[in-house]
């Protein structure tokens, strides 16, 4: 969350009064803040030759943009403690009624189609008030507009420029002016090259550097005012003495502007020689519908139910004990004149945080005091957690593997599509609930889609480790995403188990010693394919000639009605020709009775192991032998 630091004597005076550092350490925390260091308790540093004086150091909430700086923080505060109320602020045109205007050009929705404007009239700055006032700029651009790629603010010394004003886009090799703090020309494309080695403007010049146009703002004699995100003109910075201040903004997003000109001109027209009063702008935007005046002060309507903020905070308190209660949170709220059970809540323009009743509901918690909150124990029946049974089956399967000896591992679910399927010689499935999920504008062409096989992930840790001794042994239990039109979020998951042997041998064995092990574990025995397929299925694949089970005949374990697998060869591209098989199970029947009519479900093919194909072996660049084993373990739920 944002820290701001402010001067910890004019903060109390503007409160006024003196607190101890505990009072107001309950102050903060009964309004929903944080006091994070007092620096008068520790070494400051000298600036100019004089100790910085002691500072407050403040953490906020990061949604309430209106405590960014000095002047928020004291606002909220002499609000919540009834020393103030929520100022009123107004649109004041100016005396001879014309307004300033800005014409925005069609070409701005190449590259930042938005723009808002304010004026400032007769504001009195002085040190402090200036520095707070280019703080809570770069605050806002570092929170609220994303490292200016949403939002770009601007601020000038009106009585330096002439409007109507323009806001346009041109190439860079047509844009001349002297940038701030500077007294050369400069195009738009020297001033990138100029600017990439600066500490502070760099991080932003890749936002516009390769955009054919520039956005560009102009006066009335095409004197540069800025070009946003990058930097103002050196023309009319503000000093100081400036007295009347022009704020432009430009965004990409239409929601954020206007909320960046609520904060600033919010906080900051407190200093004009009428406080609270704003001065609007014409803003011409035909081309894109956004033609209108600037800002728009008008509060946000709503309504909560008293009801609601009652019975959640625990309260029994009347609409008009509530609206007092949300006046101390900067509300102006009215019983409802049609409804006894509702408020009507104006939210003023400071306040972006607001979104739903439950947060005007929070706001009445803070404001009654959460310590003097009614407290009792809940009437309703504790419950205990427990694991899902996917999960818990999942964990019995790493418990095993890792005390037969195998190191569980975690690689990333997202991988390449050449890596999920042309390097495991495996040919993109055509049925649409086996299609991987995509990643929409992957960065890399490592990571294009999500896994649907567990493989990619382990060879490719084999591959990372490839220094450590071998054999390796590594495993892992985790999830495979396929597309899936039926679902409501048009995808599915599916816990698989997957384990790789990379050494000098095969080692076939192992990978199947632990398949074995797991079953086990499971409880799954070991069947004939006769068994599993049935008496009757047997005889039908017998009167067509069908090629017996190479999983031999069994030893029967699970019987005639349990959960039993059975294993045969099986031509897959992934694994050398014979050296893999399938794995089948036999699921129990529904019924417990033996003499049920109802057949039993179809035998299932849960995965796949076998010694990986030469070919899978060089694009992983593995040069020994690999066996690997998939499957699928949600089936024995």
């Amino acid at each position: 969350m944002p820290t701001i630091g402010v001067n910890k004597a004019d903060f109390y005076k503007a409160l006024g009064r003196e607190y101890t550092k505990q009072e107001f350490e309950e102050l903060c925390f009964d309004f929903g803040i944080e006091l994070d260091e007092d620096t008068s308790e520790s070494k400051r540093p000298i600036i100019d030759g004089v100790e910085e004086a002691p500072q407050l150091k403040i953490e906020i909430p990061a949604n309430r943009y209106d405590m960014l700086c000095f002047e928020g923080i004291a606002m909220n505060l002499n609000i919540f403690l009834g020393r103030e109320a929520m100022p009123n602020f107004t649109l004041k045109p100016p005396s001879d009624g014309q307004l300033q205007t800005v014409t925005v050009s069609k070409d701005t929705e190449r590259i930042r189609p938005y723009f808002s404007c304010a004026i400032l009239r007769n504001i009195k700055f002085t040190k402090a008030r200036y520095e707070s006032f280019i703080a809570l700029q770069d605050k806002l651009h570092h929170n609220l507009a994303r490292q200016r790629t949403l939002v770009a603010i601007g601020t000038h010394d009106l009585d330096t420029i002439e409007g109507p004003f323009t806001y346009e886009a041109l190439p860079p090799e047509e844009i001349q002016f002297a940038p701030l703090n500077q007294t050369k020309a400069m195009n738009g494309k020297q001033m990138m090259d100029f600017y990439e080695k600066d500490k502070h403007l760099s991080r932003y010049l890749p936002i516009i550097r390769d955009s054919p146009v520039y956005p560009i703002i102009y006066d009335k004699h095409r004197t540069v005012l800025s070009m946003p995100p990058i930097i103002n003109g050196n023309h009319s910075k503000i000093t100081l003495a400036t007295r009347n201040v022009l704020i432009d903004i430009t965004a990409t997003d239409k929601t954020k502007l206007e909320l960046t000109n609520h904060i600033l001109v919010s906080m900051f027209s407190r200093y004009c020689a009428e406080p609270f009063t704003i001065e609007p702008v014409q803003i011409i935007s035909d081309h894109n519908g956004q033609t209108r005046q600037t800002p728009d002060l008008t509060p946000r309507p709503t309504q909560a139910s008293t009801t609601y903020i009652n019975s959640i905070c625990g309260l029994s308190e009347s609409r008009e004990s509530l609206c007092t209660s949300l006046a101390r949170m900067c509300y102006h709220a009215h019983p409802s004149l049609t409804d006894s059970d509702i408020l009507e809540v104006d939210i003023p323009i400071t306040r972006a945080d607001v979104l739903h009743q439950a947060d005007i509901m929070e706001d009445a918690a803070v404001a009654y005091g959460f310590n003097s909150l009614p407290r009792h124990l809940p009437r309703t029946t504790a419950f205990t957690a427990a694991a899902l049974p996917l999960n818990k089956l999942a964990d019995i399967i790493r418990l095993e593997s890792a005390m037969a000896g195998w190191a569980e591992v975690m690689p990333l679910i997202l991988c390449s599509h050449d890596e999920n399927y042309a390097w495991l010689n495996q040919p993109v499935p055509f049925s649409t609930n086996q299609k991987p999920v995509r990643l929409q504008n992957p960065k890399t062409a490592e990571y294009q889609i999500v896994r649907t096989s567990l493989l990619p992930g382990l060879l490719k840790t084999i591959r990372e480790n490839k220094r450590h001794a071998v054999p390796m042994k590594i495993f892992e239990v985790g999830d495979v995403v396929f597309q899936d039109k039926g679902r409501e979020r048009r995808s599915r998951n599916e816990r698989h188990f997957g384990a790789c042997w990379y050494g000098r041998g095969s080692g076939f064995e192992q990978v199947h010693g632990l398949m074995d092990r797991v079953m086990g574990m499971l409880r799954v025995g070991f069947i004939s394919r006769e068994e599993g397929l049935g008496e009757e299925e047997e005889e039908e694949e017998g009167a067509k000639g069908l090629k017996g089970g190479k999983g031999g005949k069994g030893e029967g374990k699970a019987g005639k009605e349990g959960l039993g697998y059975w294993i045969e060869e099986v031509d897959d591209p992934t694994y050398l020709p014979a050296h893999a098989a399938a794995i089948y199970l036999r699921l129990p029947s529904s019924s417990s009775s033996s003499s049920s009519s109802q057949p039993p479900p179809p035998p299932q093919r849960i995965g796949t192991f076998g010694i990986l194909h030469p070919t899978v072996l060089k694009r992983f660049e593995l040069p020994f032998p690999t066996s690997v084993l998939e499957m699928n373990v949600e089936v024995f739920l």
